[in-house]
């Protein structure tokens, strides 16, 4: 399976890419987790210790010189658009307890026509791990689809928006959808995220009519407890765990 997952930041993103990763190797999946978010905090959501000693891709200056045939930082010129990124996976990324995470670190963004050496190596990777085979992939986004182009979008089985139920999480949800639909990705859903019962459900199912609900996560305060002990998302609640197996069941039924 290959998930990209966005929204808003503050509504559970990185905690639903979190425990969808777990859930996925729990089932027997093959899980590299890529943290793309400028925030980058998924390690840490997933109980890494060390999460604060991991270098983002984009800061490995020697990795992009060697890969790009450019030092980091040049715009314009030429620089290699097919880097070799096959060995990235297994030597730059962490794992936790099965999953391999990678930290790519913020996409660098310029004026208009502006594609640096890191945003290619970026981009290469990310094509190269959608398109492999036997490999689930997680994609810890920021609010957007900057991480996908219109090349990759078809390997891609699901942009899944997580939404809470307040309106600046459903304006965002909506807005990330019609940047989707502007790049021709199909499989869209959103998951409910911090919900404490049936009327945030209705609010969420109102407010985003049209677009497939891929289930509900309930609020939970063992995760905000475990956020601050440091013990990741694992420590979750059994109702919370169950929610999300139904997502990734729903998904996989698709």
């Amino acid at each position: 399976m290959k998930l990209a997952i966005s929204g808003k930041g503050g509504v559970g993103k990185t905690t639903t890419s979190a425990l969808i990763s777990f859930g996925l190797k729990s089932k027997g999946h093959e899980v590299i987790s890529i943290d793309a978010d400028p925030d980058s905090n998924l390690a840490a959501c997933m109980g890494y210790v060390a999460a604060a000693e991991i270098k983002p891709l984009v800061e490995l200056k020697g990795l992009i010189e060697e890969r790009m045939g450019v030092a980091p930082g040049t715009t314009g010129g030429m620089f290699r658009l097919n880097p070799f990124v096959e060995d990235i996976p297994e030597k730059y990324s962490v794992e936790i307890d099965g999953v391999r995470v990678l930290v790519a670190g913020a996409v660098k963004k310029g004026g208009a026509g502006c594609y640096c050496p890191e945003n290619s190596m970026l981009r290469a990777l990310i094509s190269h791990l959608l398109l492999e085979k036997g490999t689930s992939l997680v994609i810890d986004m920021e609010a957007g689809v900057e991480h996908l182009t219109r090349g990759t979008v078809q390997a891609v089985d699901h942009l899944l928006i997580v939404a809470d139920p307040g309106r600046r999480g459903v304006e965002t949800a909506l807005r990330i959808k019609g940047l989707a639909d502007e790049i021709g990705l199909k499989r869209v859903s959103v998951v409910g995220n911090k919900v404490r019962g049936s009327a945030d459900e209705d609010f969420l199912r109102k407010a985003l009519e049209g677009i497939e609900l891929a289930g509900f996560v309930p609020y939970d305060e063992s995760l905000l407890n475990a956020e601050r002990s440091g013990g990741g998302v694992k420590d979750a609640s059994e109702d919370v765990l169950k929610a999300i197996e139904a997502i990734i069941s729903n998904i996989e039924s698709r």
